[in-house]
């Protein structure tokens, strides 16, 4: 009986059992469920080790529903409501001076000014918003020769309707004359500064408006943003002519003109924040946003940031400037080698906090002005070699000179105007159409700007995505840390000084 069948004899010779092992290490106590208790961790040597695997990150919220920079939006919309409330204030008091008394002093001069500055005046608007279509159209449909055709445009607009002002022959308009011909020298002297950045500019520009085409109306915002300036803008200006024979209306016209400055460059930061929604979660989640939701976004819980920012960026942007043409003084003179250097360390302790970059993390991720701010300047860092490229970008400078074009233009159209049929209102005419048209312009390329933006901000984020494989920016990057060279092959920026780059 105890021995075991023939069938089982023979399993057991094919396949012997291996013999027991006697361990002297106790099991661990069994759980109580009921009491809620928990396995202790079994030591170390009883078990082979796991792979180790590091938890994938969380991924960064894309609804935020917070309302960032509340009390920049609260004083935005403060000023909104009394310039709204002073522009009304103003057309009725005109309205009321010629249709009451049409033969008082105020009145006639009021109607003076409607039919003899009004009318110049809005033909350089409606000029502003052709130009503003045409430089966004022109960018995208060419966006590699139109880095060059504007910087060396501006140069030449500027240069010849300084010269007709100067031919006019006014001390006003020679003044002006005068001021319009030194930035055109200035404008040629930085076109020639930066001609071997000119290149990559353009490299980035074409691979930075490509996904444009994939979004159908795009573009629309920006044109939204267009026409609501274009209609602001019109009755701002019938507004004026009433503020013309008001108390203190030297003060009261640049209170006005400051409110029309803050009001254009929100409008255009909103257009660009839309933009920045759409392009940026398409190149980090592969997403199809849409336009219309990115849209009310930027008008509800990012309103107060763009509001910031409008204040923020243009101040930056002056410092940045005034840094670079300081720096190429440095050196030459002791006075101006401590103001350089003065300058250099504001801007650097500034920029960190408050750059056109954060535009990106606020329409992608709901963040406020400063903290998306530094989360951009941050990835830059933490690619070797980025920050001295992003800093090296012209592409802000490349848009600003459209304005620059767009108002010089506006100018040759009101002041030839003007000057023919009342040359005492041609300088005051010039300087307002020049206002006008760079504000709308610059409205209008909001769209390419944010569009470079995003491609910057999204490469820093992931290089890696397939949607950089033939990337400018990787290759450049590569050159640098192969040759050691500077972020572009020419003088420095204030920011990163030679040794600065070489290091990175």
């Amino acid at each position: 009986m105890d021995e075991p069948p023939p069938a089982v004899s023979r399993l057991q010779a094919q396949r012997p059992v291996a013999p027991l092992q006697v361990t002297t290490q106790a099991p661990p106590p069994p759980m109580s469920v009921a009491s809620g208790g928990e396995d202790p961790p079994p030591p170390a040597a009883a078990y082979p080790p796991l792979m180790q695997q590091t938890p994938p990150q969380p991924l960064a919220s894309l609804n935020s529903r917070v309302y960032t920079n509340q009390i920049t939006l609260c004083l935005f919309l403060l000023q909104l409501a009394a310039a709204g409330l002073a522009v009304g204030f103003f057309v009725y008091r005109a309205v009321k001076d010629i249709v009451q008394d049409p033969r008082s002093r105020n009145a006639r001069r009021e109607q003076s000014l409607l039919r003899q500055w009004l009318p110049p005046v809005e033909g350089a608007v409606a000029l502003s918003i052709v130009l503003a279509f045409a430089w966004q159209k022109a960018v995208r449909a060419w966006p590699r020769a139109m880095v060059t055709v504007i910087l060396w445009s501006a140069f030449g607009v500027t240069l010849a309707v300084g010269s007709l002002l100067m031919c006019f022959s006014m001390p006003a308009t020679v003044g002006l004359g005068v001021a319009l011909v030194v930035f055109s020298i200035g404008t040629g002297l930085y076109a020639c500064w930066v001609t071997r950045r000119v290149g990559f500019t353009a490299r980035v520009f074409e691979k930075a408006v490509q996904p444009v085409d994939k979004f159908r109306g795009l573009n629309g915002p920006a044109y939204l943003m267009v026409a609501a300036g274009f209609v602001w803008i019109s009755v701002w200006c019938v507004a004026v002519i009433g503020a013309v024979n008001f108390r203190f209306p030297g003060l009261t016209i640049l209170a006005l003109v400051v409110s029309l400055a803050w009001t254009a460059e929100v409008m255009r930061n909103v257009a660009n924040l839309t933009a920045s929604r759409v392009i940026a979660l398409y190149y980090l989640r592969g997403m199809q946003s849409s336009v219309q939701f990115s849209f009310q976004r930027a008008l509800s819980y990012n309103l107060g940031s763009a509001c910031l920012g409008s204040l923020f960026v243009p101040t930056i942007e002056a410092l940045r400037i005034l840094a670079r043409g300081l720096n190429l003084l440095e050196g030459e003179d002791e006075f101006m080698f401590s103001c350089a250097h003065c300058c250099l360390n504001v801007m650097n302790a500034v920029f960190e906090f408050g750059n056109s970059w954060a535009f990106v993390h606020i329409a992608a991720y709901g963040r406020g002005f400063v903290q998306a701010s530094r989360s951009t300047w941050n990835q830059f860092e933490g690619q070797p070699g980025m920050p001295a490229l992003a800093d090296a970008d012209i592409t802000s400078s490349v848009c600003f000179l459209t304005g620059v074009t767009s108002g010089a233009l506006c100018v040759a159209l009101a002041g030839s105007w003007t000057f023919v049929t009342h040359k005492h209102y041609t300088a005051t005419v010039s300087l307002m159409a020049f206002y006008v048209g760079y504000l709308m312009t610059r409205i209008g390329m909001a769209l390419p700007q944010a569009c470079v933006g995003c491609y910057y901000v999204c490469y820093a984020e992931n290089p890696r995505s397939r949607l950089f494989e033939d990337s400018p920016i990787g290759e450049r990057l590569n050159k640098m840390k192969e040759d050691g060279q500077d972020a572009v092959g020419v003088a420095p920026t204030p920011r990163f000084p030679h040794q600065h780059v070489s290091a990175a």
